[in-house]
């Protein structure tokens, strides 16, 4: 009997499913799930790709920033693991939450605990620094996360435009970050595998990773909505009872929200968690402030730091990239998450030069330009994720060597 065929793909890359009619009777035994350690290397060999290309990016970006870092003779361990969040991080794992005697000096309780709960865990049974821990724990995460984009995009659009998106999130022009004492990785690594997990149905291991999310950053609120309004749309079109979806969506936001309300406790207010933030310059305005800043930066200043331009650009193209996402008509999870972590990064009016590192968990952003670099010649594709890695690595190096603030 010749082989069946591969299913017809659709208009947007996805596969579609074969009618039961048409499949082939599974031979005996076929139901029988391969063992876990052949499930793992089958999905590493497939994952291959990706992992090598998002891995040659990041070290080359911290090849590039040890070079500088000897040039400008500065160590680069400080400056990976022991700088401006590292610090405040290191701060929790080694002494908990502290409330200032000044009520209006900034508080170590605007950094949520997952992250830093992970490395004085993992401090205690292993040997080193904690900031050493801290940056391998982001280091490891990195890799997780970058699996866990690359499932992502396969699942949507096949492994060429997964592994093309994984390798666009490591040259991001801040990507230098996710191989800091930073929780962008770890955050994404939550955000990528519950956005995957969504797309697969699995409900309640999406609600426990959202739940998680929602321990590790403020923007963990995005995800949580994304999985919580996915679950519920999916219950309604199913049209009948359906535990998973539902606990899922409840399960989704309960670590962001029990966080901000235990703030509140700590501080005696209920809108506590606000109130610290608030010390930090950070509440939300609707945007007001950053039309303002970009103004400032783009029209009114004469000599705008280069990296508060960068920082500018990234907005304005992730903002373009969201409407073509729109136009692509991704999956709602997707659309949902990076709107909503654009509304809560473009609608804050506080600090503006980490905006651009708030928008690293958004990879689905990128999947309008992987998509079309994945459809490209080979050689047209190269060219661009190896101008887009000399200028990760280059602005990354910048970002930290020369900028004089946090990145």
């Amino acid at each position: 009997m010749p082989p069946t065929a591969p299913p017809p793909a659709t208009a947007t890359g996805r596969r579609r499913p074969v009618p039961a009619a048409r499949r082939d009777p599974a031979p005996r035994g076929a139901g029988r799930r391969p063992p876990v350690r052949e499930r793992a290397r089958t999905a590493l060999r497939h994952a291959g790709p990706a992992l090598l290309g998002y891995l040659a990016v990041r070290l080359f970006g911290v090849l590039v920033l040890a070079k500088w870092a000897h040039v400008r003779h500065h160590g680069l361990w400080p400056v990976l693991a022991t700088s401006w969040d590292s610090n405040w991080y290191l701060g929790i794992a080694n002494h908990g939450y502290v409330l200032p005697p000044d009520p209006d000096e900034p508080s170590n309780l605007a950094f949520f605990p997952l992250y830093p709960a992970l490395v004085k865990a993992v401090a205690a049974v292993t040997p080193g620094s904690r900031a050493g821990v801290g940056l391998l724990l982001a280091v490891g995460c990195s890799l997780i996360a970058a699996c866990g984009v690359f499932a992502v995009g396969d699942r949507l659009h096949g492994r060429r435009t997964g592994t093309v998106l994984t390798v666009l999130w490591g040259a991001l022009p801040v990507g230098a970050v996710q191989w800091m004492g930073y929780t962008e990785s770890l955050f994404t690594a939550l955000t990528a595998w519950a956005l995957y997990c969504v797309l697969t149905r699995r409900w309640v291991v999406a609600g426990s990773l959202a739940a998680l999310a929602g321990l590790t950053r403020p923007t963990g609120v995005a995800l949580a909505a994304a999985v919580s309004l996915a679950a519920l749309v999916a219950l309604v079109r199913v049209r009948k009872p359906a535990w998973r979806p539902v606990l899922g969506a409840l399960l989704a936001p309960l670590g962001w929200c029990a966080y901000v309300a235990w703030v509140g406790l700590r501080v005696g207010r209920w809108d506590g968690y606000f109130a610290v933030q608030k010390r930090w310059d950070n509440q939300w305005d609707g945007g007001v402030g950053t039309l303002r800043d970009m103004r400032g930066i783009l029209v009114y200043a004469t000599r705008p730091p280069l990296f508060l331009v960068l920082v500018t650009l990234v907005l304005i193209a992730s903002g373009a990239l969201y409407l073509l996402c729109l136009a692509d008509r991704q999956p709602l999870v997707l659309l949902v998450f990076t709107g909503a972590l654009l509304l809560v990064v473009l609608g804050s009016g506080g600090v503006y030069f980490p905006r651009a590192r708030f928008l690293v968990p958004g990879f689905p952003l990128l999947l309008p330009l992987a998509l079309a670099l994945a459809r490209a010649r080979r050689t047209t594709a190269l060219l661009v994720l190896g101008a887009a890695t000399l200028s990760s690595a280059w602005l990354g190096s910048y970002m930290l060597l020369v900028w004089p603030g946090p990145p």
